[in-house]
């Protein structure tokens, strides 16, 4: 077994942890109200999308480890005017759009603050407003890139410096304390999702599965083919046909030569 010393080593020269490409949620004081704009009725969905210096556990192939988002973060991406929309739990049809001005993202000492203007006449909208204000959906999340990061000294603590939200999301989830909400009804799902899985998460969940009580981990053999027995001389079956001489022969022969 490695030591902790060797862990970490190996982690500081692995370069960015988990891939590039991140989901990270957040508890959020998330907030609707009906508004006017432009003539239109308008839910104005308003919470932070992403928290700095908050640290929230994140796990690699080596472990796990405290990661933090850096308040310069989204310095580079938001000057760029990224494109990037407004989902729920980071599917379904796009509710709002910083491309129409119906998203409009912003920076402030907390983290990435985001406002989102949701037509009131659509019935996702109402409901998701509905429970919003219900206090059902209680946390954001945003899809992102990772571009750059630094660890601490020891490796335990991996702080995130840039990333790209361009083409990616702002959403309102309702993972709450238990994510997996209705796991009998997903779980071809996650299972499908396990074949795909990068390495460093399928270790990660290698490693917290074998921690489980209730839990038991078999690897199956790999299938033995039988061997073939050779059959013993003389058993061959007769060969039928004629040889390749023999027609050669007749053809020669029918063409007079």
């Amino acid at each position: 077994m490695k030591s902790d010393t060797e862990m970490r080593a190996q982690r500081s020269q692995a370069g960015l942890p988990g891939g590039a490409a991140r989901l990270c949620a957040f508890p959020s004081e998330l907030r609707a109200q009906l508004v006017t704009r432009d003539g239109k009725s308008f839910f104005e969905v308003t919470g932070y999308a992403s928290v700095f210096n908050r640290g929230y556990e994140m796990w690699d192939i080596f472990g796990s480890y405290n990661e933090t988002v850096d308040g310069t973060a989204f310095n580079d991406t938001l000057s760029r005017s990224p494109d990037v929309a407004f989902l729920v739990n980071h599917r379904g049809v796009t509710m709002a759009r910083t491309t129409n001005g119906s998203l409009e993202l912003t920076k402030d000492a907390t983290g990435l603050g985001q406002h989102a203007y949701l037509n009131a006449e659509r019935q996702d909208v109402r409901d998701l407003a509905s429970a919003i204000n219900d206090k059902l959906v209680t946390e954001m999340s945003f899809a992102f890139i990772l571009e750059d990061g630094m660890w601490n000294d020891d490796c335990s603590e991996f702080r995130i410096m840039k990333v790209s939200i361009d083409r990616g999301d702002v959403s309102a989830v309702n993972y709450g304390a238990s994510p997996w909400t209705s796991i009998e009804a997903r779980s071809a799902e996650f299972i499908a999702l396990a074949k795909r899985m990068p390495a460093f998460a399928a270790q990660a969940a290698y490693t917290r599965l074998g921690a489980r009580d209730d839990v038991v981990i078999t690897v199956e053999a790999p299938a033995v083919v039988p061997a073939v027995e050779p059959e013993p001389a003389g058993t061959e079956e007769p060969k039928t046909g004629y040889s390749v001489d023999l027609v050669s022969k007749r053809f020669k022969a029918q063409c007079g030569e």
